[in-house]
């Protein structure tokens, strides 16, 4: 059942303390999508009116409906990476997964990963990967009851390390995806967008975006500029506390240019709509704005925490996925769209069979 707080059109935010479990509903496992949809724009696209509380569905190929030249997409460009490893444990040969969540030091070639079973893996252990041991790996540290640190023993170039991390790497799908990656993965696991390799896990509500549709809306008039922020696990770590202020959000790395600074600032100034495509694009231009409401170049790492009430500089109106409950996902679009709104559009969506998660479907926020 959906519960509900106070509406938060109040101009009275400071006094408005939102709870995670105001952020729980029941999402039938059916509507979790296991595959993507036949195309990337024939997704279904629920558009949600703030002004007038009015929600239409639609297909995500409207989008082209609902902007005019001149109006900016702001899309997060990065792009990810064979992210889980399989291998075996030195001596008993038991199969342990290794998830890569970040490179530390290209020269020595350490990384920050989870293990699973973890239990199994100590500092010391070896691990081999590919079936003629193509990769070794040496667990050096412990970072949390899952993480490790570990290093790879590898004599060839760096360029020859990366192409057998490629090589042997999946397509690192969410756990909630109960299949294994196919080969379509390989190509709809990644947005049209993609160029800056990094991520661990898809900015999902790029997917939705086709070459034919991107094409058409350039054709309109509609601008583009991209940012960079790297997704890591963190985004989807769940939230363990009621009070939303004592969550901590993992730092993942993110980039924003002087040319997209620039081209946000003249948009604005210019009175022409800014649609920002995800939340991570989101944290990414939250991030990096000033006192003064304008986009500043940014190259470093964000650890922005977006729940309500939370006052946006840049977005006129946003893009995203339907999210898991209680999740930091969910919590930054109830806080762009007001919670009651939002929830009552999860609400709809689930009655109308929309499809949740990374392959699912999407809402315009407008």
């Amino acid at each position: 059942m959906i519960t509900f707080a106070p509406r938060f059109y109040t101009k009275n935010y400071s006094a408005l303390k939102m709870k995670l479990t105001q952020f729980r509903f029941d999402l039938p496992k059916d509507r979790i999508a296991q595959h993507p949809a036949r195309d990337r724009e024939e997704s279904k696209l629920m558009v949600i009116h703030r002004d007038s509380g009015k929600i239409e569905h639609k297909i995500f190929k409207d989008i082209l409906d609902y902007f005019d030249e001149g109006d900016l997409m702001a899309i997060n460009d990065t792009k990810v990476f064979p992210a889980r490893l399989y291998g075996n444990k030195e001596k008993t040969g038991a199969k342990i997964e290794v998830f890569l969540l970040r490179e530390l030091n290209k020269e020595t070639r350490l990384w920050d990963v989870l293990v699973d079973p973890a239990r199994k893996i100590r500092i010391g252990n070896k691990l081999y990967f590919g079936e003629d041991d193509e990769l070794v790996a040496e667990v050096i540290d412990n970072t949390t009851s899952r993480g490790r640190t570990i290093r790879f023993l590898f004599d060839g170039s760096y360029e020859e390390f990366k192409e057998n991390i490629i090589h042997l790497g999946e397509t690192p799908l969410p756990k909630y995806i109960k299949r294994d990656a196919e080969p379509e993965d390989e190509e709809r696991y990644q947005t049209i967008f993609a160029k800056n390799e990094g991520a661990v896990a898809a900015p999902t509500a790029g997917l939705h975006f086709s070459k034919n549709l991107t094409k058409r809306l350039e054709l309109k008039g509609i601008n583009f500029c991209n940012v960079t922020l790297h997704v890591g696990l963190g985004t989807f770590r769940p939230v363990e506390v009621e009070d939303l202020t004592k969550h901590k959000i993992d730092s993942e790395e993110m980039i924003v240019s002087q040319e997209t600074a620039d081209f946000v600032n003249r948009t604005r100034q210019q009175k022409k709509k800014i649609c920002v495509i995800g939340t991570t694009t989101m944290r990414a231009v939250e991030t990096s704005v000033s006192t003064a409401g304008e986009l500043k170049p940014y190259n470093g790492w964000t650890n922005k925490f977006i729940f309500p009430p939370y006052d946006f500089k840049i977005a006129d109106c946003m893009v995203s996925n339907f999210h898991l409950p209680e999740s930091t996902l969910l919590m930054m679009v109830c806080a762009f769209g007001g919670y009651d709104l939002i929830m009552d559009a999860y609400k709809q969506a689930i009655k109308k069979k929309y499809r949740f998660f990374s392959y699912g479907d999407a809402m315009l926020i407008l």
